[in-house]
């Protein structure tokens, strides 16, 4: 894989960087970097081929959880992630021809949007009536390293790669002054790690899940796979309760397990509503996954359909995030303030936009007005903003709620060909 090296591929890597993204322990930026850029790529080229490249530790950094909690990261210096990215591109034509159809995160042509369909799709189309709503505990941060470069070995066949990824694992991270250095888990960031992540669990679970499947499984069975967010559909309860006790026991053996708290068996699915009211039972429970919050619904005619809305969890979250930095923008100029809620409420729209969420759309919409009127209103002492400017901000701003996303089965179709992703 001498390719990887050279400097022509580690342009092209350093171009398809954030350029406005945090700097590493280093401080090197992207465009400090590239202030002499052509040299110092050769010299890292060099340093790369004679095997004297040495990755720098990660710079600890965290963000907020709808949950309320803190989700590590690692920012690494701008060189890691130049590289990073180079090898990356070249692994994914190699493991592209091995994940499977299931695993939709982080892959070239994938999204969550695809993710999302299949589960919808799955559902709907197929005999499901229980749902495992799975968590991996602290997936990355429990990922075996032995494992891992056991998984790396059995594909790739250079071991200056694979020496590559040991370099980016022993590392270690930057916090609070002191390097911290372990023999387990990766660092969340970066261009690598999700393709570890996919690496990881390709092996621990996917080819597992899809023996099963054709093995143990007598009724149908669909599964979805996002990086390390899963969810699987059964058509018996029985096959659900021992795929989950079965699946707990292998990832067991590769150091994970499945969070407890989180981990739960549903009815969910065509059958679900009347079958529980035969029962005496409330309506279906639901499950978030990526986001949205999956129902039980029917459409106009009365037919079955996943209704799937803006998780409560996840709009809360996003709400509480953009009255923190209203506040820090508190006194900038009301164009600044616009341009700014203009991507956040756009961006929004783009993720959540999937049809039959137009109301949680426009609830999202209306409390970022809400949030910036409070904030305009208290810039001066005295001063309100009447209702009447806030409309006339709002609209030339906030951009209106629409749907931007097809049917499931629609775009599912579109992308497999008529062929199933889901199994």
């Amino acid at each position: 894989m001498n390719h990887i090296y050279q400097p022509e591929r580690l342009q092209a890597a350093y171009f398809a960087l954030k350029r406005d993204a945090a700097a590493g322990v280093d401080g090197q930026t992207w465009a400090s970097y590239g202030q002499d850029l052509q040299a110092n790529l050769l010299d890292l080229s060099y340093r790369l081929g004679r095997g004297g490249y040495r990755p720098q530790p990660v710079k600890r950094a965290y963000i907020d959880k709808a949950d309320g909690s803190k989700r590590p990261l690692g920012v690494r210096v701008l060189e890691d992630k130049i590289v990073q990215r180079a090898t990356v591109e070249v692994l994914n034509a190699i493991y592209e021809q091995d994940f499977k159809g299931f695993s939709y995160g982080f892959r070239p042509g994938k999204s969550a949007h695809n993710a999302l369909d299949a589960v919808a799709v799955g559902v709907t189309f197929r005999k499901v009536n229980w749902i495992l709503d799975a968590d991996i505990s602290k997936f990355f941060d429990t990922i075996e390293w032995g494992w891992l470069v056991k998984f790396i070995e059995n594909r790739v066949a250079d071991a200056r790669v694979v020496r590559l990824i040991k370099k980016w694992l022993h590392a270690g991270v930057l916090e609070d002054g002191q390097v911290r250095r372990n023999d387990i888990g990766t660092v969340q960031g970066g261009s690598i790690s999700p393709l570890l992540a996919n690496i990881y669990l390709h092996y621990a679970l996917d080819l597992w899940s899809e023996q099963w499947r054709r093995r143990c499984a007598r009724g149908d069975m669909v599964i979805v796979r996002y990086a390390d967010d899963w969810v699987a559909g059964f058509e018996n309860r029985g096959e659900a309760e021992r795929f989950e006790r079965e699946v707990s026991q292998r990832l067991k053996s590769f150091g994970l397990a499945l969070n407890a708290t989180k981990t739960r068996l549903i009815e969910f699915g065509r059958f679900a509503r009347e079958n529980r009211r035969g029962r005496g039972q409330g309506k279906p429970e639901t499950f978030d996954f990526l986001g949205f919050t999956h129902c039980c619904g029917t459409t106009r005619k009365g037919k079955f359909m996943v209704l799937r809305l803006t998780s409560s969890k996840r709009l809360r979250a996003k709400l509480h995030a953009v009255k923190d930095e209203l506040r820090r923008r508190m006194h900038r100029p009301i164009a600044e303030q616009g341009e700014y809620l203009r991507a956040v409420v756009g961006g929004h729209a783009r993720y959540f936009g999937v049809p039959c969420n137009g109301v949680r759309i426009q609830a999202f919409r209306f409390q970022v007005a809400r949030l910036w009127h409070r904030t305009l209103c208290r810039r001066s002492q005295g001063k309100q903003v009447a209702w009447k400017r806030m409309h006339k901000l709002v609209a030339h701003w906030l951009p209106a709620p629409r749907i931007y996303h097809p049917y499931p089965s629609q775009r599912l179709i579109v992308t497999t060909q008529g062929r199933s992703r889901m199994r």
